[in-house]
This record gives C-alpha cells, sequence and structure tokens, in this order.
C-alpha cells in the first residue's frame, strides 16, 4: 500500500460514518506470499495470517494448535503440586470435596470440567453455586461453614476466592481446607488458603495469566489425574479421558474474552472439534433449544451459547448452567435447556429496560470523561455487567454500572483494550474505597458505599485517564482488504476459518466492500438495520448492523437506501431456514 494511501485513509476514509479513521493492518508482504507459497494456502490466508505477526516458523503450530504441543506441565504453576496431592487424598480416602463456582459462564464450566472429573475418578464431589442477588460474588462465610457442615474436607474454588480474605480465613479457622483456581489479579497479601492455583499472582514467573478460571481448571484436573495414576488408583478403575470435556473448557475460554492465544488456542480448536461429537447431552440440549443447526464456531459459543449458560446466573436460579452441563439425563437436559431459553429472553426484557436508563445517565455525564460510572436504584444485578460491557462498546472507554441498595452499590465494570481495568479497582479497595472488589485487565466487579461514588469516580478517572487517552489517541478501523461484493461467498468464508478461531488476541478479519450499493434496508427487531447489498460487478448480499437503530450508522444505513457506501464488517455463514449464504456484519460505513 502507497505512504499517501496509508496517510489518507484505507480507500480514502479519514473520517468514517461512525468517527473512525479507515486504517489497512500492516502486513509484510513477501511474508504473505512466502507463508502461500510454503504452506500451499490460498493468498487471501498468507495475507492474514502476516498481518496477525504469524511467521513461517509459528504458522504450522499456529494452523493446526494441538495441546500435546503446547499445553504446559501444570506443575510449573505455584502450588499445583501441593493441591493436586491433596485432592488425590481425599479422593482415596473418601472425602468430601466440594466445589465452590462462580455464577458466569467461566464459573459454570470450571466447576462443570470438575465435577465431571471428579464422578469420573469415583470421588465424593458436588458443586455450589452462590446466589447472585442475596450472595454476590466469591465465597462467602456461610456458605462454606455449610459446606464443611455437610461434610466437605475440601473446598476447591473455581473462577473466585482470589480476594476473598475475610471468609477464607473464617474457613480455615474452621478448619477446612480450602483451594483457589482463578485467573483474576492477586494482591501482593494473599488469603488464607490451603493452596492457591493462580497464574495472576504476583510472585507466579510462568507467563499463563491469559488462561481463564476454566483454563487452570482444567491443568488442575491433568494434575490430579496424573497423583492418582502414581499412586495406583487406577489399577482397579479405569482412567478417565481427559481430553472429552475440552468442549466445556472452549466454552468458558471464549465467553471469559482472554486471548485466543497459544494454549488458549488449542484449547478452543480442540474443544470446538470435541463439540461436533456431540457427547455432552446438555451442550446438545442447548444448541438444539437455541436453533443451532451446524458446526458451532467461537462466535456460537460467545453469542448463543454463553448467554443461555449465564441466564440462570443473571436472573434465575444460578446452578442451572451447571446442571445442564454435567448431567447425562436428555430429558433432563431438555429441562434445563428449555428453563434457560426462558430465563436468557426474560433477561433480554430486562437489559433493554436497564439500558434505556443507564444510557440516559451516561449521555448526561458523557462530556470528555475518560471512565464512565453510572449507577441507578435496584438495577437488577444479573444485567449490569451485560449493560456495562454495551456502554464500554458504544462510548470506547470503561465504563462500571452499579446496582444502588439501601447505603450499598453492587458494580459490574468492562474495559477497553489497553486499559488495566482488574489494577485499578485492586487498588481502589486498597485505598479504602470500595468493600471489596476485584477482576482482570478487561472486567471487575465491586462493591460500594453510596457515598463513596464520587470519590470512587474520580479516583478510576484520575488513575486511568492517561491510559484511556492512549488507546483512544487513534481512533482507527482496521481493514484487512477490500473486497467486492460478488467475492463475499460461503466458499470465501470457508478459507477465512483457516486462520480461526476468532476472538480477543486473535481478530476476525474485516472487510471493506467498496461503493457498495444498499437496495433495501429496514429496521428488524427491535433495533437492528437489515441491508440488502449489491455490487458493482454484480452479487448481492445480506448485511446487518446490530443495535444500530437511532445511531449515526443506522440512520446511514436507513437513508442511503438506493444509494451506495463503503461498507465494512466481518463475514458469517448465514444458515437461517436452511439457507447457506454469505452475510456481512456491520460495523461501520463511510460515504463512498
Amino acid at each position: 500500500m502507497s505512504e499517501t494511501a496509508e496517510r489518507d485513509g484505507f480507500l480514502g476514509v479519514e473520517r468514517s460514518i461512525c468517527d473512525r479513521r479507515w486504517r489497512v493492518r500492516p502486513g509484510d508482504e513477501r511474508l504473505a506470499l512466502a507463508l502461500s507459497q510454503r504452506l500451499e494456502l490460498p493468498d487471501i490466508v498468507g495475507r492474514l495470517l502476516a498481518a496477525r505477526g504469524i511467521d513461517l516458523d509459528s504458522a504450522e503450530s499456529f494452523l493446526n494448535p494441538t495441546l500435546r504441543t503446547v499445553l504446559p506441565d501444570p506443575s510449573e504453576l505455584l502450588d499445583m503440586d501441593m493441591a493436586a496431592a491433596r485432592i488425590a487424598r481425599a479422593v482415596t480416602q473418601g472425602e468430601g470435596i466440594a466445589i465452590f463456582g462462580d455464577y458466569d459462564v467461566d464459573g459454570a464450566t470450571s466447576s462443570a470440567v470438575l465435577l465431571r472429573f471428579f464422578r469420573a475418578v469415583d470421588a465424593h464431589a458436588s458443586v455450589y453455586i452462590p446466589d447472585r442477588q442475596k450472595e454476590g460474588y466469591g465465597p462467602n462465610a456461610p456458605a462454606l461453614l455449610k459446606l464443611k457442615a455437610e461434610g466437605a474436607g475440601v473446598v476447591v474454588t473455581v473462577d473466585c476466592g482470589t480476594t476473598a480474605f475475610e471468609p477464607l480465613a473464617t474457613a480455615k479457622e474452621a478448619g477446612l481446607d480450602v483451594i483457589i483456581v482463578d485467573h483474576h489479579v492477586a494482591e501482593p497479601e494473599l488469603p488464607a488458603r490451603f493452596a492457591m492455583i493462580n497464574p495472576n499472582r504476583l510472585d507466579e514467573t510462568r507467563t499463563l495469566g491469559n488462561l481463564a478460571a476454566v483454563g487452570v481448571a482444567f491443568l488442575l484436573a491433568v494434575a490430579v489425574n496424573r497423583e492418582l495414576r502414581r499412586i495406583g488408583w487406577f489399577r482397579e478403575r479405569a482412567e478417565p479421558d481427559l481430553l472429552e470435556w475440552l468442549d466445556l473448557v472452549a466454552l468458558g475460554t471464549v465467553c471469559d474474552a482472554v486471548p485466543l492465544t497459544g494454549v488458549n488456542r488449542a484449547y478452543v480448536t480442540q474443544g470446538l472439534k470435541a463439540m461436533t461429537m456431540r457427547r455432552n447431552v446438555g451442550l446438545c440440549a442447548l444448541s438444539d433449544t437455541a436453533g443451532l443447526d451446524q458446526p458451532p464456531n467461537a462466535y456460537h459459543l460467545g453469542y448463543v451459547l454463553g448467554p443461555r449458560v449465564n441466564a440462570g446466573g443473571r436472573v434465575g436460579n444460578a446452578n442451572l448452567g451447571v446442571r445442564l452441563l454435567t448431567t447425562d439425563d436428555r430429558e433432563e437436559a431438555l429441562v434445563l435447556a428449555h428453563r434457560l431459553e426462558e430465563l436468557n429472553q426474560e433477561r433480554r426484557a430486562i437489559e433493554t429496560r436497564v439500558l434505556a436508563e443507564a444510557s440516559a445517565e451516561a449521555e448526561a455525564k458523557l462530556g470528555a470523561a475518560p471512565v464512565l460510572l453510572v449507577a441507578g436504584e435496584d438495577w437488577h444485578s444479573g444485567v449490569i455487567g451485560i449493560i456495562a460491557s454495551r456502554l464500554a462498546q458504544r462510548y470506547e472507554r470503561p465504563t462500571a454500572v452499579v446496582s444502588l441498595a439501601g447505603e450499598t452499590g453492587r458494580a459490574s465494570a468492562r474495559s477497553v483494550a489497553g486499559v488495566d481495568l482488574g489494577a485499578a479497582v485492586t487498588a481502589a479497595r486498597q485505598a479504602g474505597l470500595l468493600v471489596h472488589g476485584g477482576g482482570h485487565p478487561m472486567a471487575a466487579g465491586f462493591t460500594v458505599e453510596r457515598a463513596k461514588l464520587p470519590a470512587l469516580e474520580a479516583f478510576l478517572i484520575e488513575r486511568l485517564g492517561p491510559s484511556v487517552a492512549s488507546a483512544g489517541a487513534d481512533r482507527a478501523l482496521s481493514i484487512d482488504g477490500a473486497l467486492a461484493v460478488s467475492a463475499a461467498t460461503p466458499e470465501f468464508i470457508t478459507l477465512l476459518e483457516r486462520v480461526g478461531p476468532f476472538g480477543n488476541g486473535n481478530s476476525e478479519p474485516r472487510f471493506a466492500l467498496p461503493d457498495a450499493q444498499i437496495m433495501r434496508a429496514e429496521v428488524v427487531g427491535s433495533d437492528h438495520v437489515l441491508c440488502r447489498l449489491s455490487g458493482r460487478e454484480g452479487g448481492r448480499l445480506k448485511a446487518i448492523a446490530f443495535r444500530s437503530a437511532g445511531t449515526p450508522l443506522g440512520r446511514a444505513l436507513l437513508e442511503g437506501a438506493g444509494g451506495t457506501l463503503h461498507i465494512a464488517g466481518h463475514l458469517r455463514i448465514d444458515n437461517w431456514q436452511g439457507s447457506h449464504r454469505a452475510q456481512l456484519l456491520i460495523d461501520d460505513a463511510a460515504l463512498s
């Protein structure tokens, strides 16, 4: 690409309808050619690999990631061997093991992986998922003491526990051995525990901080299985095949939005293969209820299956997701899947109302603030995480949404690329501004006293302002290339999938369709804009801009019928009502 074209923006777009400058994703053309020739790949696949920093040495493993080559030795994580030995002792001595999980998808899948493993090795195990509304996030003392009273000698917390100082101190005093399996950012001081397996401990030296909790839980299962093998537990019983649970690992990894690089990429690639085998009856029932009639990809995990697993923890019974993912009874699975579908519809209705109220408050205080903190009375705590994500995406800045009740508020917060929100929330807790809180770079949760909201907002603005300014300095939209409407075919999309699975850390290819004619545009659903596009060289393409009605993008599409626009977005296969056609998910548009 010429220096002039780069300076002027891709296709000359310096300021799009969404106020972005279009920029071609940089890549070494000679490397792209070498990749295509050596690996016998289509030119477009070589260009996509080069633009994502994949070189000749790493291309083969990137395209065909296997756990055999990238799975770390679990023993490299601090406390892993200690935890594995303690759990193995509990298994062989018939001691009760309780899994204390978070109520989101990462927590549900982590709990499901460990429960299925414990069942397979004849352990006495159970799962406890706290009620989001009544108990809040993470371990609490009454629940831990209840588990001990019911016979648990060991409690394994998954996707939580790293900052649960007071509850875990109570558990230790009661003689309960707690093993923390988590990935949230830790503080210099760690809570009382038997062991903590967390790649984001400050004293960890292994670079595995990108793992979701379910990825850490899988490593624990590997370690415990190895220890049981060493002590002869499998002499008289079958050893489980841990790989059959990679479908659960893939689901939790994608839904927690961790980077799909390294071992995470192998988890998801191999997990998607396991999912096509349809051995997990709960996932099968969930897919069928959701109308998923094709082999799933990362998009389906994140936007079709994940929200339904989450629905129980958001607006219903918090343990429904784990029950679905661990049942082997097809009739029970179908009942649970239908219930989660109903709860997901209920969640959507609640979300619509809360989003409208939160958006109004956000608009009123937007200005130049680098961080948004909005609060409302009795906003349903089950949807505030989704609302925070929507607002952070819309306004391109870290956003915290607080549900106030009495003198305190419970909050979920989401960040933008390049801004470490979890560290800021931890710092706010250490500064005495929060009752408790924690998280990771892209997401966090906390409880705050109502009176301290102004001070917290000022703290977050001061701490995150510079990194937000740096992240937003270049409001660019990365484009992988120009594509004619007629070239957007299912066969072309199949080629692109060679570079998948796509997600955080491996961005989905985005193409610009120059001078696309808008044949028809209409609002569908509550706020989506559906278009029919045609190209100068022929061809027709269905395109949709989600949640865009009433936005500058939506208005431009609706008002542009009969005219032409440069349109940018991602290509997907549309299997609606048995069709198998390409469609474009619109991200942006510009005057042509």
